[in-house]
């Protein structure tokens, strides 16, 4: 079982002083319950390495105890929110560090150009959505849109290898690599599209009513961006995907969602998710 203290307010690294609501502090990072928006102005400036935004999506779905029709307020409304997030998030994230936003990409659009004024843009990253539906007058939507920023120059980059996709009939490769198959053996450089996963659906596969991250997703990104001992950022943790795979590769987090039953899930997989040695010590 992993320790963890039930507190109320904090003076960790990360605050501005002292934060003054409850917080569920483990080994290596503190959680709370609280609005994205408050929870990121609380912050130090240029405190963490890792940003991560997954901030609903403004769909109408239901999250937690909130009604549908909090998801759904004016597009004014929500980009308004939504600027203050990130303005909020530029602050937080210290030189070198690394901004991911994840949304559809109608909203990415709008909101790469308020990105384009404080960051470097690194890439837009394309994510597979399987079961797509096509809208009444629209081409089919087949992918989610994955932000990649930097507030200079990354101070972590690392290129991940994917393992080569091969047919499950004859367990070949499905592309024609040609004379490159000595370069391959190993696997492929990561690209700026990924194919290889999709929001978790099934109920048998998650931890909540409402689609949820696959943990290839976030772990892949703090292998890109990540340091062992820096700090991931995320202000709509949800379920915690994000903190585990934090966790998974030394990094310390500092959390928020708004609904308390999401935190109990936190906690739970938190619980059961070990601390890497060395910074179990």
């Amino acid at each position: 079982m992993i320790h963890m203290k039930q507190l109320i307010g904090s003076r960790k690294r990360w605050w501005r002083g002292t934060y003054p609501g409850n917080i569920y502090r483990f080994h290596d990072g503190e959680i709370v319950c609280d609005d994205a928006l408050a929870f990121l102005d609380r912050l130090r400036p240029a405190t963490a390495d890792i940003v991560f935004l997954d901030p609903p999506f403004n769909l109408g779905k239901k999250y937690g105890t909130r009604r549908k029709v909090d998801d759904r307020v004016s597009e004014t409304l929500y980009f308004y929110y939504m600027t203050q997030i990130i303005l909020s998030s530029v602050q937080v994230l210290k030189q070198g560090g690394a901004l991911y936003l994840y949304h559809v990409p109608k909203w990415a659009t709008r909101f790469a150009p308020l990105l384009n004024e404080s960051l470097d843009f690194r890439h837009w990253i394309a994510l597979s959505m399987k079961n797509g539906f096509r809208g009444k007058d629209r081409l089919t939507p087949a992918h989610y849109a994955l932000l990649y920023y930097t507030k200079g120059r990354p101070g972590s980059f690392k290129r991940p290898k994917i393992q080569v996709a091969q047919c499950r009939h004859c367990n070949k490769p499905v592309k024609d690599y040609g004379g490159y198959q000595r370069y391959i053996k190993d696997g492929v450089n990561l690209s700026d599209f990924w194919e290889d996963l999709s929001p978790v659906r099934h109920r048998s596969r998650k931890h909540r009513t409402g689609n949820e991250l696959p943990m290839l997703l976030t772990s892949r990104i703090v292998s890109i961006s990540g340091r062992r001992g820096g700090l991931l950022v995320d202000p709509f943790a949800g379920t915690g995907t994000s903190l585990i795979a934090a966790r998974s590769a030394g990094m310390q987090f500092i959390a928020c969602d708004k609904e308390s039953q999401y935190l109990s899930i936190m906690i739970d997989r938190l619980q059961g998710t070990p601390i890497p040695k060395a910074l179990d010590e």
